[in-house]
């Protein structure tokens, strides 16, 4: 029997599905408990071609488990932080070289730097971005001049932020530079361009924003537009992380992109 385009070993398939290793999965053919496409198959080295052949285990449809991929990037200025842009601008997802179609976990504004988690993880992507989630998020903060100390205080209590408090948040003074307050702020919220519009309800602007961490992510030893996969064990953290706060988030209907 000629073999056709992309074809592979229907063992591998199954082996790909998480039914155990091929010598497994070999065993499981012999035993009758596979069909394709409605056949029963027990020969050993049949072959099939996973996008049009519907294999299944027991009556049941079985599909290669899903490759999930977690990126870190530093994100640089003047990038959108979408899959495409109607204006023609350079998004996040034009920085990484990876076919897979990938999004990013909440968003950074065009004109702000920092680490940004771009994943095919829908689940846990939709619990990260989810404002009851609280995730922990700390920037770096360039004002236009310093800050009185009475107004550090402001941040630790709450701001009336468009008819609704903000979340008490850590906000500490690094430096002075050029007459100019450089801060570091922690945040547990995800209120659209809250940073900015914090400092701008007490009368200063923002000229350089920067999230150095997200979800204990750290960029601060990577160049803007470099970007990592996560280690096995910061994927495992974030997950940790997922189980142990996802009881504040409503339950996602499927999965979520």
């Amino acid at each position: 029997m000629a073999i056709r385009k992309n074809q592979i070993r229907l063992n591998r398939y199954l082996a790909m599905c998480g039914l155990g290793s091929r010598r497994k999965c070999d065993e499981l053919i012999a035993g009758g408990a596979v069909r394709v496409n409605g056949k029963v198959i027990t020969e050993m080295g049949t072959r099939i071609s996973p996008d049009t052949d519907r294999v299944e285990y027991f009556n049941q449809e079985v599909k290669p488990e899903e490759r999930f991929i977690y990126i870190l990037l530093n994100k640089p200025l003047r990038t959108v932080t979408t899959a495409s842009d109607e204006k023609k601008r350079k998004t996040v997802l034009d920085l990484i070289e990876i076919k897979e179609r990938l999004f990013p976990v909440g968003r950074l504004d065009f004109n702000t730097t920092g680490a940004l988690l771009i994943t095919n993880d829908g689940k846990l992507a939709y619990y990260l971005a989810h404002p009851r989630f609280e995730v922990t998020k700390i920037y770096r903060v360039l004002l236009d001049k310093r800050i009185r100390p009475i107004d550090l205080h402001h941040f630790q209590r709450g701001l009336d932020l468009e008819g609704r408090m903000t979340a008490p948040c850590r906000t500490e003074e690094l430096r002075i530079l050029d007459n100019r307050s450089y801060l570091e702020v922690e945040l547990h919220e995800g209120r659209n361009r809250q940073i900015r519009k914090m400092f701008e309800l007490l009368g200063y602007k923002v000229t350089e924003l920067h999230r150095l961490e997200f979800a204990g992510l750290r960029v601060e030893d990577m160049h803007q537009g470099d970007w990592r996969p996560l280690t096995p064990g910061e994927v495992s953290k974030l997950r940790r992380l997922v189980e142990a706060h996802k009881d504040m988030v409503p339950e996602t209907p499927g999965k979520s992109e």
